[in-house]
């Protein structure tokens, strides 16, 4: 048991090094609860990630257009084949997109 911890520890710590890409879509069920127990708020700067601990700041980066945007992650997900994270429409507006677009990620603050 501690080995496993530890060795996610590592992991975990390697990976947040790096900067990661991939696909970003948008998500939204007003009202409702996130992973992390808040309610879900469209126009918040929040995000879905399936591994960082709620709280993380991520900033998030459009490829095509060169938009940013820092976001919190409070829900999991996305569960989508090849997205990495679903942001809020407020996030989506912010960084210039509708539907999916090609992102990257950086880890701004844990």
């Amino acid at each position: 048991m501690v080995a496993s911890v530890c060795l996610f520890g590592l992991a975990e710590a390697a990976a947040s090094s790096a900067t990661r890409s991939g696909i970003a879509a948008i998500y939204s069920y007003r009202g409702g609860k996130t992973a992390s127990g808040e309610t879900s708020r469209p126009d918040g700067l929040t995000a879905a990630h399936r591994t960082l601990p709620f709280g993380t700041m991520v900033r998030v980066t459009n490829r095509r257009n060169g938009r940013s945007v820092v976001v919190r992650v409070n829900d999991r997900g996305p569960y989508g084949r090849g997205r990495v994270i679903d942001v809020t429409p407020a996030a989506a507006g912010r960084l210039g997109f509708s539907g999916l677009t090609p992102v990257s990620l950086d880890i701004v603050e844990r």
